[in-house]
Parts: C-alpha cells; structure tokens; sequence
C-alpha cells in the first residue's frame, strides 16, 4: 500500500504509488466534454471515475461538512465527492480527489482548501485531494498535466463544443428517440482513440471532424416544426452541470422546447483575454501579453473552423465568435469586470438575443457574488433595450425547491409562447429603439 508523504507545509502529496494504487474520482460538470476527458486521464495511466450521481443526499453531504454561506457550487462538487467515498463502494484508503482549481478572484479557486477541511472533519484526512490547474498552484509528484496532455484536452473542449451544440439541436426533433445521444457516444469514442494516434489534432484535420461531426447529426432523421427556443446562461457550474441545475436542460426538452446552450470555448478565450487586459489595465510583463495573445488567437482560430463548419452544413445554427460577444457587450460592461463570469455572461444573453433566442434562463447560485451582478443585474437593461426579451432569473441553493425553479420556468415559457404570436407581425421590421442594437446581429 502506498505510503502517505507530506510537503513541507503538511499537505498530503499525490504520489507515483499512489497512482498506480489509487482510483482518482472527478466530478462531473459538462457530461460530454468530461467525458473525453476521463478517457484521456485514462489514456495517461490514471484510474479515473467520472461521479454522475445525482440525488438530494448529495447537497445533505455538503451541507454537512461546508458552511452554507459557501457557494452552492462548492457544496455540491465536496458533497458529491463525500458521498461517493462513503456510499460509491470504493475503498476510502485507496481513493484520491480530483478538483479544479482557476488562481482567479472568484471562490472556486478555495474549493480545494474546503474540501481538505471537510475531508478532515469526516474523518478522512487521509484522502490526498489533487488540484488540476494551469497555474501552477500545487504539484503532486504522481500527477502533472504534460503538455502533450493539454493539447489534447484543449482539443477535447473545442470538440465538446461542437457535438453538444449539433446535439442540442437535433435531440428535441429526433424520431428515434436516443439517436442522438448514441451519435455522441460514437464520436467520443472516435476522438479519443484519434487523439491516442495522434489523429484530430491539426487544424486541417479538425476543420475535416468538424466537418463529419456535423454530416453525422445532420442524417439523423428529425421531425416536427421548429420549436421555442430557450438559451441557458449562469454560473459555469449551474449553467453546465445537471447536477447543479436540477437537469434542467431535460426539464426544457420535456416542455416541447430546444435548449440554447452557449459552449466552453468562450470561457476559455475569456480566462485567455484576461490575462491580457490585466497587463493593459495594471501592467505587467510584455512577454506574458505577447503569449498570451499568441495562445489566444489560435484558439480563436479554431472556434472560427468550428463556425464556419456549422455554417456550411446547411443545416445548423452557428453561434458568434468571442469577438463578436465582445463587441455586443461594449457600453455595458468594461473588460475589467472579470470576476466569475464576469462580462461574458452579459455578453452571451445579448449573442442570444440578436441571434433569435429572445427566452433565456439566467442560472443563479446561492452566493456567487460576480453572478448576481453580471446576470441578474443586468436583466432589467436588457429588457429595457429589447423589450421582446424574455429573461427569468431562476435560484438554485440548498433550500430551493425543484417545483419551485420549474414552475418559475413554466411562467416563462407562458410568456414565451404569448410573445412568439405577439411578434410574429413586427419580427420582420425591428422596432427603432432595438434598430441601433441590431447591427451585431448574425443568424
């Protein structure tokens, strides 16, 4: 059995023994995306779980070992952790826990010190907790990210994007129910392997698997006329993660409408572009600016060989590029407000707005602070500036009920339903005070 090793400070290391040993567990925010994930940590020789439990124990875990003023995401992600080490039938000396960690002002970069805390008053200080970050905040002799590896998660992440986002809209029209997610499953497995080959990984041959991906989604039979659209913003964890929304993109299709879910790729830009506007706004080093720009701007390239994939297959919908969403957001919000979400969740409902997509979610955690601001702030500009919008601010905490969040949805899809007959007449011609906002509108 793999002997316990502390650094200098007591934090209880990650060992190349224990790697061989141990089972690392994961949570889960965005299904797809990681799940390629865990399959490339597999690949690396880890022994990774991808926790998909989703039950009310889990938030009673939470509630447990975290205080309650701590945001919902936090106590979601350790009760989720806690609870499989208890109840998940793994052996407790043979288990580590994975978690992200950012480096940013937002309090997800702490979750790992709570979780330690809570690890510690369960009784299982012994559990060696493993941060997975690019700043280089912790290391553990028995995991690194090489950048073999990164590569190719970042490719994973670009991929994700696209497959959810062809998903999202053939899955509410599909006449064989569960083609689409079998679709899924077929291009995960197909990716990976190619990743293992080293296959997928130049923009030449992802513009051909964006290509195929959408030729793929695109044959699924589907029926039916186009149905209401609903976009989903928020918090990153609530926004993505069935378990934190109270699978909440289910609860959408069961109501007879498509999901709009604006992808990862944006995140990442945005957490790029940062980096970037730090120096602008309190200085810094040129070479961290220069990189940065240089890392920036090939992934942007790949999100436009995405687009223009989408673009071209006649078929789907292509979301806007990160420029675009900065743009939309100028006299709203500066680059400066970049906690959390930050602009970009501003920036998303306004892309969703002059994309169609009038009837938005707005996911709010209990206790994310950057969040409230940045989306349920800014409900009532939007409204004011396009009063066709149809935006419903929905909380998700400990003490929130799940028919309490659905039926507020309900209203709201009520209301959508009434302003879709309303606009049918004035769609056509923009009203003047909306005029001036359309002029970053794209299809």
């Amino acid at each position: 059995m793999a002997k316990l090793v502390y650094d200098k400070t007591g934090r209880l290391l990650f060992t190349k023994e224990m790697k061989e040993e141990y089972t690392l567990l994961m949570p889960q925010m965005l299904p797809v995306h990681f799940g390629m994930m865990q399959k490339l940590l597999q690949c690396e020789g880890y022994k990774v779980d991808m926790l998909t439990t989703n039950h009310r124990g889990i938030v009673d875990e939470g509630l447990k070992y975290v205080h309650n003023d701590t945001c919902y995401p936090a106590l979601l992600v350790i009760g989720q952790l806690i609870d499989a080490v208890k109840h998940g039938g793994y052996d407790p000396h043979k288990v580590g826990l994975l978690i992200t960690q950012t480096g940013g002002g937002c309090r997800a970069s702490n979750y790992i010190h709570l979780l330690r805390k809570a690890l510690e008053k369960a009784g299982m200080s012994y559990i060696p907790v493993v941060s997975v970050n690019l700043s280089g905040l912790e290391k553990n002799p028995g995991f690194s990210l090489t950048l073999p590896f990164i590569r190719k998660a970042v490719y994973a992440m670009m991929y994700g994007d696209i497959i959810v986002n062809v998903a999202n809209q053939v899955r509410p029209y599909e006449v064989n129910a569960g083609e689409t997610d079998a679709m899924i499953d077929t291009w995960s497995h197909k990716l990976v392997d190619g990743f293992q080959a080293g296959k997928g990984m130049t923009r030449k041959q992802m513009r051909a698997n964006f290509d195929a991906i959408c030729a793929d989604f695109a044959a699924i039979p589907v029926q039916g006329e186009p149905k209401i659209r609903v976009g989903v913003v928020g918090e990153i964890y609530v926004k993505f993660a069935p378990l934190g929304n109270n699978n909440l993109e289910k609860f959408l299709l069961s109501e007879g409408v498509e999901p709009v879910v604006p992808g990862l790729t944006d995140f990442i830009i945005f957490k790029i572009f940062n980096r970037v506007s730090d120096v602008d706004l309190y200085g810094g080093k040129w070479i961290k600016k220069a990189a940065c720009r240089a890392f920036m701007a090939y992934i942007e390239g790949c999100q436009k060989d995405m687009i223009e994939a989408l673009e071209h297959s006649g078929r789907f919908r292509a979301p806007g590029t990160f420029r675009e969403l900065h743009s939309l957001v100028q006299g709203y919000l500066g680059d400066g407000n970049k906690m959390g979400e930050g602009w970009l969740l501003t920036a998303e409902m306004l892309e969703l707005i002059h994309s169609g997509t009038n009837n938005i979610v707005c996911t709010q955690p209990f206790g994310c602070l950057p969040n409230h601001i940045v989306g349920k702030g800014m409900i009532r500009k939007l409204k004011d500036d396009y009063p066709y919008s149809n935006i419903v601010a929905i909380d998700y905490d400990p003490g929130a009920t799940k028919i309490n969040q659905e039926n507020r949805i309900k209203l709201m899809l009520a209301n959508a339903k009434g302003l879709t007959h309303q606009e049918s007449s004035v769609r056509r011609e923009p009203q003047p005070e909306v005029a001036p906002k359309l002029a970053h509108a794209h299809s």
